[in-house]
C-alpha cells in the first residue's frame, strides 16, 4: 500500500523516515525530495529493488542508476582507484550539483545494470535527503517519473505517475523552490585522467577549473582513449529527460 507523509511537518517527516527505511529494507521504492528534482530510491545492494526501480520507470538495464551516498567518507567504500583530482571535486562541491563516475569496487555485491564497471556517486544537498540515506545507506537513485516524462517537482508529480510502484512519497514540497529551474548535477567522468565533464549542469566548468585546471569539458577529448562510463548520469536523466539524483 502506497502512503505519502508531509516532510514539512516534524512528527509527520519522522514517521515518513521511518516508513522509508523500513521500505527500503524490504526491497521496495520509495520517492524523496533532492536538491535537484525529486528521486526515486531502492538498495543498491538488492538487485531486486534495483530492477524494481527500473521497472518502475521504463527503463531498461542499459540506464543504471547513480548511487546517492551520506557522506564523503563513504566514497573509498563503494569506489577503487579514485584519483586525487576526483577527491578533490568531492570535497569542493559534495554535498551538492556534482556526480561523479568512478571505477566501481569490485568486491562489492551489487547489481545496478550494464554500468561496465562504473558506478556514479553523489552527495544531495537536502536535509531530507541526507536523512534518508544516513538510516539507510546508499541509495540507487534516479529521478522520479517515467522514462521520457516530466521529472517530478514534488512528490505528488512523482506519485501521479509512479503511482503504486512505490510504497513511501515523502512530500517536502517543490525541488527545487518554486519558480527555480530544474538543473541536473555535473556529471565528471573519473575513470581516467584527465577528468572530463560528460555532462554540464550545476557546477560550472569554471567552477570545477578552480579546483581542477586540467579538467575537460564536454567537447574536449582527452589526449588519448580512457575509461569507460556505463553508469548513468546520477540519479538523473539524461540532458532530454529532466534531471536530478534524483
Amino acid at each position: 500500500m502506497t502512503t505519502s507523509y508531509d516532510c514539512t511537518a516534524a512528527e509527520e517527516r519522522a514517521a515518513g523516515l521511518e516508513h522509508a527505511q523500513r521500505a527500503i529494507r524490504e526491497q521496495k521504492c520509495v520517492v524523496f525530495p533532492t536538491d535537484t528534482v525529486y528521486g526515486i530510491a531502492a538498495d543498491a545492494f538488492s538487485p531486486l529493488a534495483v530492477t524494481l526501480l527500473l521497472a518502475s520507470k521504463g527503463r531498461s538495464r542499459k540506464m543504471p542508476p547513480p548511487v546517492l551516498i551520506p557522506r564523503l567518507n563513504a566514497l573509498d567504500g563503494l569506489a577503487t582507484d579514485v584519483p586525487a583530482e576526483a577527491r578533490r571535486l568531492a570535497e569542493a562541491f559534495w554535498p551538492g550539483g556534482l556526480t561523479l563516475i568512478l571505477h566501481a569496487q569490485p568486491s562489492l555485491d551489487w547489481d545496478l545494470g550494464e554500468t561496465k564497471g562504473t558506478v556514479a556517486l553523489r552527495i544531495p544537498a537536502d536535509e531530507v535527503a541526507q536523512d534518508l540515506l544516513t538510516l539507510t545507506g546508499p541509495l540507487a537513485v534516479s529521478s522520479a517519473n517515467r522514462t521520457g516524462q516530466a521529472a517530478a517537482q514534488t512528490a505528488a508529480e512523482a506519485e501521479a505517475q509512479l503511482a503504486e510502484s512505490v510504497e513511501v512519497y515523502l512530500e517536502g514540497g517543490p525541488r527545487p523552490a518554486e519558480g527555480a529551474e530544474a538543473v541536473p548535477s555535473t556529471i565528471v567522468d573519473a575513470t581516467s585522467l584527465p577528468l572530463r565533464v560528460v555532462r554540464q549542469g550545476a557546477i560550472s566548468l569554471a567552477r570545477l577549473r578552480e579546483v581542477v585546471p586540467e579538467v575537460l569539458g564536454v567537447d574536449e577529448q582527452p589526449p588519448a582513449a580512457g575509461g569507460g562510463t556505463g553508469a548513468d548520469p546520477a540519479g538523473e536523466e539524461p540532458a532530454d529527460e529532466p534531471a536530478g539524483t534524483a
